[in-house]
C-alpha cells in the first residue's frame, strides 16, 4: 500500500513537471507593451487664466506665437512655439507650472504637446489663445520688440 501512494506522489509529481516545463518552454503570446498613453497637457479658459494670472509667482507665463504679435499682461517670456531648445532653457524644472498661450491656440498647442513629450509634468494651454483673450474684452500689450 505505502508502494502505491509512492507511486501515485511520483506519477502526480512527473505530470506537474511536464506541466510546469511545458509552460515554461511554449512560446508566449505575443503582447505589446501597454501604452503608457499619450503625453497630457491641461487647456483652460481665458477665464481661468485671468485667475491664474492673479497669481504671478505660481506660474511662469510663455507667448509662444511667431511672429510676435502682443502679449497678455503678466507674461513672463516670448519664446517661439518651435524653439524647443530656448523653450527646455528657460523651463529647467519639468515639474514647475507652465502656460503657454499664442495667438490662436493652435501653436501654444503644439509646444505644449512637445513639452509633455519631454517630461514636462504640469503644463497648461490657454484655448483660443489672444484672440480668446481679447474677444472676452480684455487688452493686450505690446512690448515693441517682441520680448
Amino acid at each position: 500500500m505505502l508502494e502505491g501512494v509512492m507511486r501515485m506522489i511520483i506519477a502526480v509529481g512527473l505530470f506537474i513537471s511536464l506541466i510546469v516545463v511545458g509552460a515554461a518552454c511554449s512560446a508566449a503570446p505575443v503582447v505589446p507593451p501597454t501604452p503608457s498613453g499619450e503625453a497630457v497637457y491641461k487647456a483652460i479658459t481665458t477665464d481661468e487664466f485671468a485667475v491664474a494670472l492673479d497669481q504671478p509667482d505660481a506660474f511662469t507665463v510663455i507667448n509662444v506665437h511667431i511672429p510676435y504679435e502682443g502679449e497678455v499682461p503678466n507674461t513672463d517670456d516670448y519664446i517661439p512655439y518651435n524653439d524647443l531648445d530656448a523653450l527646455t532653457a528657460a523651463l529647467p524644472d519639468r515639474n514647475a507650472p507652465i502656460i503657454l498661450y499664442c495667438r490662436s491656440g493652435r501653436m501654444s498647442e503644439e509646444a505644449s504637446r512637445a513639452l509633455v513629450a519631454l517630461g514636462y509634468t504640469n503644463v497648461v494651454d490657454v484655448s483660443g489663445g489672444m484672440n480668446a483673450w481679447t474677444d472676452s474684452g480684455r487688452e493686450l500689450l505690446m512690448s515693441g520688440d517682441g520680448s
